[in-house]
């Protein structure tokens, strides 16, 4: 299925002597200037009715036809996976991901991923890049994400990322009794010999900031809220690993299971039996591409990580 675009633009007299793909991002901002640019060279976006180049110049005035279609962006399948929908009008989609949907196919996960149920539930995504995917949880993680239906609200969304305007809170479980809350600023890179891994690094890597706070401190672990500033590949779960509070249930980083001073049998091995990473992205707030408005959702904890911090109370009780 594809989509067309029509639209037309003027060139101001204010823009004489700049490129037309810098003029063409002025006045299509919708859409990413590297699209804009194979546009103009396939000759789907015409100047006057003409073709033209990438680098020309433009005097003011010039008529800009913009008539393009939308290609089918992946060989992905459709999938009938049920999808647990928050919110979702014409331009935006939010849904509340449970743990085990990994997000985008990919080596070892062709099928059965988010992005399979996303065209099933809505075939014109196809056309959008990644099917409107503009970030990821990871396979195990819980919680909220946004997801474009359009090609100019995955332009602005994107854009709001790098702009560090989308704003982003987790819960998590920790390892470990923290005595307050704080910030981990800490570059990202690939692990340097374990390539599944991410790893902090001091030489290069992305920066990345992660703010923490306590909600509640048991016997040997802390019930925390974590903000992103960055949005690196498992920021949060390296970051916690790196200050000494790996996440509950985190197979990659949190090394060898470590047994609390005086937690039950029971307990103990329930803990070692929590089959994930206790994250889960609990808030998300964005501003509406179209409307220009800020809206925000909450989804609640999943079962399985207020059951775990119902016992870890109950331990606090009975040591009392």
């Amino acid at each position: 299925m594809t989509e067309t675009i029509h639209q037309t633009a003027e060139v101001p007299e204010t823009s004489a002597g700049q490129r037309l793909d810098q003029v063409a991002a002025q006045l299509f901002d919708g859409f990413s200037r590297s699209r804009l640019q194979s546009w103009i060279k396939s000759g789907q976006l015409l100047v006057n009715g003409e073709t033209a180049k990438t680098r020309d110049k433009l005097f003011g005035g010039e008529l800009l036809e913009l008539q393009a279609e939308l290609e089918q962006q992946g060989e992905w399948e459709a999938e009938a996976i049920d999808l647990d929908i928050v919110y979702e009008d014409d331009t935006l989609l939010v849904i509340n991901k449970p743990a085990g949907l990994v997000v985008h196919p990919g080596s070892g996960n062709s099928s059965g991923t988010l992005l399979n149920a996303l065209l099933h539930h809505s075939a014109d995504l196809v056309n959008i890049p990644r099917a409107g995917i503009v970030h990821r949880l990871d396979k195990d993680t819980t919680g909220l994400m946004v997801v474009a239906k359009t090609l100019e609200a995955h332009t602005d969304l994107v854009a709001q990322l790098q702009d560090r305007t989308v704003s982003r809170e987790y819960e998590a479980i920790a390892q470990g009794v923290m005595t307050g809350g704080g910030m981990v600023e800490a570059n990202i890179a690939r692990h340097p010999t374990q390539r599944i891994k991410m790893a902090v690094s001091d030489f290069g890597g992305k920066e990345a900031i992660t703010h923490y706070r306590v909600l509640k401190r048991f016997s040997g672990h802390t019930h925390i809220r974590l903000k992103l500033e960055t949005g690196r590949t498992h920021q949060i779960r390296v970051h916690m690993a790196h200050i000494g509070y790996p996440l509950m249930g985190d197979s990659t980083y949190a090394g060898r299971f470590k047994i609390p001073k005086g937690m039950g049998r029971e307990l103990i091995e329930q803990l070692r039996q929590f089959p994930r990473q206790a994250l889960h992205a609990a808030q998300l707030g964005l501003i509406h591409p179209l409307s220009g408005e800020y809206m925000e959702w909450a989804v609640p904890l999943p079962a399985d990580m207020i059951d775990m911090l119902e016992k870890l109370k109950l331990q606090v009780r009975r040591a009392e």
